[in-house]
């Protein structure tokens, strides 16, 4: 349905209802702005409601008590440290993926950005900074609680959303005011609010000839340039936006040092750094001569899905370098395992029934 056959939908029912000529143009006035903005029209809570497929009270009940719809728990980081997630419970994800879905989607980012957007791989991130003459590396310090729901309320007012309902939006969104690591939605708005130092920056390096990606909060830059210079232009964009830099995290790399982006080796052609590579040619060495499961039971794995654990970590070398034969094989010996031993369980589960 087109704008034009909208309003006069509209506007017949409106005056149904006994809508004053002034109620309806400012109602189709706001609906042609979300229009030409490709998202869904929304007047109120109870429209949004039925958009979404939940009771208005459910709506109001997630955006005020949020700590009431979450499951928190801790996940173990590479360095040894834990990171906090926030999970929504299953009625209020799929509220958020239905506004990632219907919402957020429709809106562009920054293409700088590297992670969080549809049909994008990691690759993308990595090709740019090959074989330069120095990889620069800064991250983010608590990059989504430092996103507050101020930030998130503005993307939904930008759009064309009145105050009331991108206030609403913004609290499906966010929890205790930030963004929560573990929200569908997090991810993308995040992307969203840092378009603004996305643009600043990559001014600045487009003028500089400074190769400049962001992976999340990874900000990756590469080429011949003044690195000091090119820290404080950063840190005074990300400033703007109440974000600081982790200065622990923060790597100047030449050639003769191993260069890397979002750990991943750079120098010549991407590759995923020695000693993880190390780590999986240990494991299938031990898992071709003595068999999965002794390996497992000497080194005292006890994960379930230890097998489809070591695919995934495979999958991601080839992802970066397809080409690998010798992960090409450890992938095929892996797959033709769990075959097997799928095909043993079907034929062991009819004795069990």
């Amino acid at each position: 349905m087109d704008f034009s056959q909208y309003e006069d939908a509209f506007t017949k029912e409106a005056t149904k209802m006994g809508y004053s000529p002034q109620r309806i143009e400012r109602c189709l006035d706001y609906a042609e702005m979300l229009y030409s903005n490709d998202v869904p029209v929304i007047y109120n809570s109870s429209h949004l409601a039925g958009l979404v497929g939940y009771k208005k009270e459910y709506l109001k009940k997630a955006a005020l008590h949020t700590k009431y719809f979450y499951r928190d728990f801790e996940i173990l980081k590479k360095n040894g440290k834990k990171r906090p997630i926030s999970e929504p419970l299953p009625s209020l994800k799929e509220i958020q993926h239905w506004i990632l879905k219907n919402i957020l989607y429709k809106r562009p980012v920054s293409a700088f950005a590297k992670a969080y957007k549809p049909n994008v791989s990691l690759i993308e991130n990595l090709k740019f900074h090959k074989n330069q003459a120095k990889v620069f590396t800064l991250d983010l310090e608590n990059f989504f609680p430092s996103i507050g729901i101020e930030s998130v309320e503005k993307v939904f007012a930008d759009v064309g959303y009145t105050r009331s309902i991108s206030d609403l939006l913004s609290k499906l969104c966010t929890r205790d005011g930030s963004l929560p690591q573990g929200a569908p939605t997090s991810p993308y708005l995040s992307n969203l609010i840092f378009e603004e130092a996305d643009k600043v920056i990559s001014q600045y390096c487009i003028q500089k000839k400074i190769r400049y990606t962001r992976y999340a909060d990874d900000l990756s830059f590469s080429g011949d340039f003044d690195e000091k210079e090119l820290f404080n232009i950063v840190t005074e964009a990300v400033e703007k936006l109440k974000l600081k830099i982790n200065p622990s995290k923060t790597k100047l790399m030449t050639p003769d040092s191993r260069q890397t982006v979002t750990g991943i080796v750079v120098n010549e052609k991407p590759q995923v750094v020695f000693h993880k590579r190390n780590a999986l040619r240990q494991a299938m060495y031990y898992i071709q001569k003595f068999g999965i499961d002794e390996h497992r039971e000497y080194k005292e794995i006890n994960q379930a899905n230890y097998l489809e654990h070591l695919l995934g970590k495979i999958n991601f070398v080839l992802q970066i370098n397809p080409k690998d034969s010798e992960f090409i094989g450890y992938k095929s010996f892996l797959k033709d395992l769990k075959k097997k031993r799928e095909a043993s369980n079907n034929r062991i589960m009819p004795l069990l029934m």
